[in-house]
């Protein structure tokens, strides 16, 4: 199997590269979108490539790397009453939501920010940065990985 290339979001106030930098790994939890999901448990491996993406911040942008380090597993706070991502329909015998576990590689020096993104012609081809855009995951070739 090859390795693959992604693109994952997160609200910097929420969950940072910093964050992630400092525990070194990290569930991917909370995600709520089937698409996202479905990356997740059918196309994610152990040592695929991630851009960290810090979405809903000013400005936001590529704030570093990270790496699959497990494939998906249950996700922990659906079960949760008092996480925001608690599923009052998701069954401990059939769960609904799975998480692959991230770990930190490297934070940039400076965030790659949408706007330097959407003038990068290598860049030009992402999801990312399509109006209106609401993608939590997005695949990525290596060419786009490895520009950066």
């Amino acid at each position: 199997m090859s390795k693959k290339y992604w693109l994952m979001k997160s609200e910097p106030d929420e969950f940072s590269i910093d964050d992630l930098k400092r525990k070194q790994t990290e569930l991917w939890t909370g995600v709520r979108n089937y698409q996202a999901r479905n990356f997740m448990t059918q196309e994610m491996s152990m040592g695929d490539e991630v851009l960290f993406y810090h979405s809903n911040a000013e400005p936001p942008g590529i704030a570093g790397l990270a790496t699959v380090s497990s494939t998906a597993q249950v996700d922990p706070t659906q079960f949760d009453k008092k996480s925001d991502y608690y599923d009052p329909k998701s069954k401990k015998e059939k769960p609904t939501w799975e998480c692959v576990e991230v770990k930190f590689k490297k934070k940039f020096p400076k965030l790659l920010s949408l706007e330097e993104i959407k003038k990068d012609k290598a860049l030009s081809k992402m999801l990312v940065i399509k109006k209106g855009c609401a993608f939590l995951f997005s695949p990525l070739t290596k060419k786009i990985l490895t520009t950066y």
